[in-house]
């Protein structure tokens, strides 16, 4: 990892910019180490105060602990992904809650009508799955933060996932993220990361 060119532009000191970005990594093992309830309740409440549109927070968080509860999803989960997640201390669903505009007049009050701007259920789930995107990016930061290793996937089927999980079609599963402490070989090589210059242009 290369040192940054201007590290005193950077508000978090060396090493919190390491622990949330450049040593971090995706895990693809995992000890059997349990990842806790407090500690989950913890990088909750650091990532719930990143900003979603009419701060609508539609990310919705199924926990999987029980081998009866592993064992319903890995059958819908690829090959190359099922035996990480049966062994993972801790498998998330991260889904969408299509009716996130239901809590609109509690969580975005000074616009009491914004619920009645999402009447159409297609523009309602496009925003909500934008939206719980966005809290799915704060999540993976919040478990580094946690000292903790993330393995997001998509290598799943996710109409399956929702009907065996989300039967009331409420809720859209976008990610599975297993989580805990690494485990041996848990990383790849990290391949190459884009420029500056070749993402960020100035009109």
């Amino acid at each position: 990892m290369s040192a940054p060119t201007t590290p005193d532009l950077l508000a978090l000191d060396r090493a919190a910019q390491d622990l949330l970005f450049r040593a971090a990594r995706t895990a693809n093992t995992f000890t059997d180490e349990p990842v806790t309830d407090a500690q989950v309740a913890a990088i909750h409440d650091l990532i719930r105060y990143g900003p979603t549109a009419l701060n609508g927070q539609p990310l919705r968080v199924l926990l999987l602990r029980s081998a009866a509860a592993r064992a319903r999803l890995l059958p819908y989960v690829s090959s190359g992904n099922r035996a990480k997640t049966a062994s993972a201390p801790l498998t998330a669903i991260l889904a969408a809650d299509v009716d996130f505009h239901l809590r609109l007049p509690e969580l975005f009050p000074h616009r009491p009508q914004a619920r009645d701007w999402l009447t159409d259920r297609a523009v309602r789930a496009e925003q909500a799955r934008f939206n719980a995107a966005l809290q799915i990016g704060y999540l993976l930061v919040g478990v580094r933060a946690a000292g903790l290793a993330a393995g997001p996937m998509t290598g799943f089927d996710a109409a399956a996932v929702n009907r065996e999980f989300f039967p009331d079609g409420r809720h859209q599963t976008l990610l599975l993220m297993n989580v805990g402490r690494p485990g041996p070989d848990a990383w790849r090589e990290r391949p190459p990361r884009l420029s500056t210059s070749e993402v960020v242009r100035t009109l």
